[in-house]
């Protein structure tokens, strides 16, 4: 299965629902969502949000599903439809893009009563009026900048729940969880990356 990092569990971790969760697994692909140790997971992709993927992600899933449903290319009812839909469906939570404005997180909050999280992007983001409109959770996702805007961010906002891309190391991991962040993202390595290193096992077991 696909194995978390064991640094991410120093996280305080957040609580959904009753469940703690520090390591979210970030990928859509059904295989490796049922094959993993994660906490939750983030379904969250650049294309129009659709029906079919959410139903096909949560019908694998044995975790909470943080569920993307727009904020970028998709806003306003069509973002609060997905929202209801992703409630309906069983998601934990809501997640939605940097680009997503205060009416379209006002219409998801009017709709559903599971979190909403709301990706941060840029340590510009105006992220007060955001979480007065409803947002729950905030999800910070600035590359190499991730453990300085986190750092900001906590200063700012004491006691208030926050996910953070980890990064590919252990220590990349741990600046992110030392700057103040409650759970870690990780990226699943893809299908192809899994199976390449399986079938270079089958092939040195032919040789043998």
């Amino acid at each position: 299965i696909v194995q978390m990092p064991e640094v991410i569990k120093e996280c305080s971790g957040i609580r959904i629902y009753g469940r703690r969760i520090r390591s979210v697994l970030f990928t859509t692909d059904v295989s490796i969502i049922a094959n993993h140790n994660a906490d939750a997971i983030l379904a969250v992709y650049p294309f129009t949000p659709s029906p079919a993927i959410i139903k096909s992600i949560m019908l694998v899933a044995s975790v909470p599903v943080l569920a993307g449903v727009g904020g970028g290319l998709t806003t306003g009812m069509r973002s609060a439809n997905m929202s209801l839909l992703s409630e309906s469906e069983g998601a934990y939570a809501v997640v939605v893009n940097g680009p997503t404005d205060v009416k379209t997180i006002e219409a998801i909050n009017k709709v559903v009563d599971i979190p909403i999280i709301y990706t941060v992007v840029s340590e510009k983001s105006d992220l007060t009026s955001r979480i007065k409109a409803g947002v729950d959770i905030l999800n910070v996702s600035c590359g190499m900048e991730t453990p300085r805007v986190v750092k900001k961010i906590r200063e700012a906002f004491p006691d208030f729940p926050i996910i953070a891309t980890g990064g590919p190391t252990e220590d990349s991991i741990r600046r992110v969880i030392e700057a103040g962040a409650n759970a870690v993202s990780y990226t699943a390595p893809s299908n192809g990356e899994l199976f390449k290193g399986k079938m270079e096992k089958y092939r040195k077991h032919a040789k043998d």
